[in-house]
């Protein structure tokens, strides 16, 4: 189990370096089809543009994000007195996790979900929907929140907004840089600068489709490492695993949820037609790994732990 969170870990950090370079690249590349290879220093001018624009939309996202996600989920706090269930729950892997307890939110829904958002563990909010605080049992909340108290724990929700704001950049940039060409100066018929107005447009239309699988895949390595997390949290990778199977088989959507928020939650809040585990375009377009997959891995861990 400490190996595969080790490897989740490394694998997350290589796919955010590469997004890095990706969008900061995309910005030189664009900055030279801008002008032609005669001009090299606007390659740095469009590597500024993309870094101004990615500062500016991440210290928006910052301090933000978390109360836009929960006005959107229609997120309400919970009260003394209220839901104790669910507080102790909150309360006690708080403190198995190490960081202060979260603030805790209800999201009156049917539909069983739950997602954490905060910047850093000083200024989190979990929040669950009625629909799951009704049907999971003790040992299976406690997997529940032990999955989001880990998504807090290790900053993934800091992570996701990054990505967000980087996928953002992206389709600014390459939005940008496509509506100046109708207003570009077509005088200059040189070999070169054609070579790289071409190269220019082809990633400006690949470049938001690149960005978006790169989300992806970031966002279903931490799933994978807040479900190995919350299996050290609990130490009881079953409950998990149950609450996931009933999970699963939920058919009611989250009114609330939209392709906005979707990331943040344990399982997609979407309900799509879509193919069966194994599918290529699936797995690269899906905000989560299949369940089947997570389920395995948890009951893969519960060697690991001996019952007491």
């Amino acid at each position: 189990m400490y190996e595969q969170i080790s490897t989740n870990k490394w694998k997350s950090g290589f796919l955010m370096f590469f997004f890095l370079i990706f969008v900061l690249g995309l910005g030189y590349v664009i900055g030279l089809a801008w002008a032609g290879p005669e001009h090299p220093y606007t390659g740095l001018i469009g590597l500024a543009i993309a870094m101004i624009i990615a500062f500016a939309m991440a210290f928006t996202s910052y301090y933000h994000s978390d109360k836009i996600a929960l006005a959107i989920s229609g997120a309400k706090p919970v009260g003394e007195g209220e839901y104790i269930r669910y507080r102790n729950a909150v309360e006690g892997l708080a403190i198995a996790a190490g960081i202060p307890t979260p603030k805790i939110y209800v999201i009156e829904s049917p539909a069983m979900n739950a997602f954490a958002t905060g910047r850093n563990p000083e200024r989190a909010s979990v929040a669950a929907t009625t629909g799951l605080l009704e049907a999971m049992d003790d040992l299976e909340l406690e997997g529940v929140i032990g999955h989001e108290m880990s998504h807090i724990k290790n900053y993934d929700i800091l992570l996701q907004t990054i990505t967000i704001v980087l996928v953002g950049t992206v389709i600014l940039l390459s939005d940008i840089f496509l509506r100046s060409l109708w207003f570009s100066d077509d005088s200059d018929d040189s070999g070169g600068g054609w070579i790289f107005l071409i190269i220019g447009i082809i990633l400006a239309i690949l470049a938001p489709i690149v960005a978006q699988i790169i989300q992806l895949a970031i966002s279903r390595k931490r799933e994978y490492l807040a479900d190995a997390n919350s299996a050290l949290l609990t130490r009881y990778p079953l409950g998990l695993a149950s609450a996931l199977e009933k999970l699963a088989g939920e058919t009611r959507q989250l009114k609330t949820a939209n392709k906005a928020t979707a990331h943040l939650f344990i399982v997609q809040p979407l309900k799509t037609q879509k193919g069966t585990r194994g599918r290529l375009m699936n797995r690269l377009f899906d905000t989560h790994p299949p369940i089947e997959d997570r389920i395995e891995r948890l009951q893969h861990m519960a060697g690991d732990f001996v019952p007491v």
